[in-house]
């Protein structure tokens, strides 16, 4: 679905063109560019459903004292099967709830490679300057780059499948480090989204959802590389990344 939205021209060109003119903090309901967005990801098959936004007080939207990820989660438990690329549901979304934020169900048609930002940039203009075939990519100002690529599909065998908490524990880090994968069972926040914290704090593209999403194997080797140098300067930090919480 993503390489046949890629290959409408026109409306490739004017979603690149949005992108390129304007910026995160002008990603408001009110001009529009906030629900073209959103219905421009959903189209790409990314699908989408509603997620907390930072409020006062504890910094999250949702009515849990200590949030753990403010305004990173979804609002609802069924977010696995509420997520959809409908249209009309999508833009009733967006316009009962011109606050939320939105977040991506990983594991059905893409998954997403989740590094260090500085590491991410490394990879990006490593893998453009071998002209390898790069999919949509979003920046958070939590500190990661996000790199959207086809998912791993459904094994056969359910013992084949790797869960994306298996990212965070101690054995995975020396083979991939700063490396989650996002997969079956995961999310991650599209743009535009806002995070709590100073005003224009967020998540954005950097290369948007026109772009087809490619073979995560094919990006594997440059991220990796990225963030076994990156780690290697002692700054990688997930003090303040986003992490999904089981709600």
């Amino acid at each position: 679905m993503s390489a046949t939205f890629g290959g409408r021209s026109g409306r490739q060109g004017r979603i690149s063109q949005w992108l390129r003119g304007r910026r995160p903090k002008e990603d408001t309901a009110e001009d529009g560019g906030r629900e073209a967005l959103l219905l421009a990801t959903a189209e790409a098959g990314l699908p989408l459903a509603p997620a907390a936004y930072p409020a006062p007080g504890y910094g999250c939207s949702c009515d849990r004292v200590g949030c753990p990820t403010p305004a990173r989660h979804p609002v609802s438990f069924a977010w696995q099967t509420q997520s959809t690329t409908d249209r009309a549901q999508i833009e009733r979304w967006a316009r009962d709830q011109p606050q939320a934020n939105f977040i991506t169900a990983t594991g059905m048609t893409h998954d997403v490679l989740d590094v260090p930002l500085e590491a991410g940039r490394a990879a990006l203009d490593r893998l453009l300057g071998e002209g390898v075939e790069v999919g949509p990519v979003a920046e958070s100002d939590d500190g990661r780059m996000l790199f959207f690529t086809l998912t791993r599909g459904t094994p056969e065998d359910e013992d084949e499948w790797w869960p994306c908490e298996l990212d965070c524990h101690p054995e995975t880090m020396d083979e991939h480090p700063g490396l989650r994968w996002h997969c079956r069972g995961s999310y991650v926040l599209v743009p535009p989204a806002r995070l709590p914290g100073d005003a224009g704090r967020g998540v954005r593209w950097v290369r948007g959802p026109e772009h087809p999403l490619p073979e995560p194997l094919t990006l594997l080797e440059a991220l990796t590389d990225a963030g076994a140098r990156h780690a290697a300067t002692g700054t990688d930090s997930h003090a303040d990344t986003a992490w999904p919480s089981r709600r």
